[in-house]
């Protein structure tokens, strides 16, 4: 017979969804399972911003995602914990048909199709001791849309920045540097990464800079008119005046291109 320090712990569950009652579902299978599969209900959020603050405060063990929400839906929330160390398993828990689910499937521990089925959930916890979550790739392939917020590790908080407001990122040391019109901001990413990942909205000007495109006024040739010179990009939407990116000769002839020049 197994003592009561065999037995495992109560896996640490976190709710997202923007529909209360399914909410409501949710936490009450969890209840219903709770005394053949140990599990605490640690919170729960309509949306992907609400649950990554609530896991600010609250650790979890697993996170339990529609794959439609507003703000950020499930897969994007599904991105910022799997950079987590160590990263959150997520089962995504959807509406679709049998077709999207198994797409569903290659991207997530497991996935759930509402109308949620006690026993299906007590499988879907089950799976989380031997199998890990997927990787970036296959989330990717889900939803091939662009993220909307970086996550910032920034005094024991998880700040969430969109990135909408980033005028350009800049590798320093072993970070990249995010700058908006407001501040500076620290991401724990690679710059190839962030390139791959927004192609359409960055523009690589440097080995050690990105630009937003929308954040280009224009660029301006700088130096000794006798000399060599360098091309230097000018930039909108900053407090201070003047500031400005240098181009690096090897990437100016494909900024010239993206930019029209």
């Amino acid at each position: 017979m197994n003592s009561p320090a065999d037995k495992p712990a109560a896996l640490r569950v976190l709710i997202a969804d923007d529909e209360a009652p399914a909410r409501g579902r949710l936490r009450d299978l969890l209840g219903d399972i709770a005394p053949a599969c140990a599990n605490v209900v640690v919170g729960m959020a309509a949306n992907g911003i609400e649950a990554l603050r609530l896991l600010d405060a609250e650790t979890a063990d697993v996170v339990l995602a529609d794959i439609r929400m507003p703000s950020m839906d499930g897969v994007e929330l599904a991105r910022h914990l799997a950079r987590r160390s160590p990263p959150l398993p997520v089962i995504f828990v959807t509406a679709y048909d049998q077709y999207a689910v198994e797409a569903f499937e290659l991207a997530a521990v497991d996935y759930l199709l509402k109308p949620v089925r006690a026993e299906r959930l007590a499988t879907a916890l089950g799976k989380l001791r031997t199998r890990q979550l997927s990787s970036d790739l296959r989330l990717a392939a889900l939803a091939p849309n662009e993220r909307r917020h970086f996550s910032v590790s920034e005094r024991g908080r998880i700040l969430l920045l969109p990135v909408a407001d980033v005028i350009y990122l800049k590798a320093e040391l072993k970070y990249v540097t995010a700058r908006t019109a407001e501040r500076d901001y620290l991401l724990d990413e690679s710059l190839v990464q962030l390139e791959q990942e927004f192609p359409q909205r960055l523009l690589r000007v440097h080995r050690n800079c990105l630009v937003a495109r929308e954040a280009v006024q224009g660029v301006e040739r700088v130096g000794e008119p006798d000399g060599e010179g360098r091309w230097e990009v000018l930039l909108k939407g900053l407090a201070g005046p003047g500031e400005r990116l240098p181009v690096s000769r090897r990437q100016w002839p494909a900024v010239r291109q993206a930019l029209g020049l």
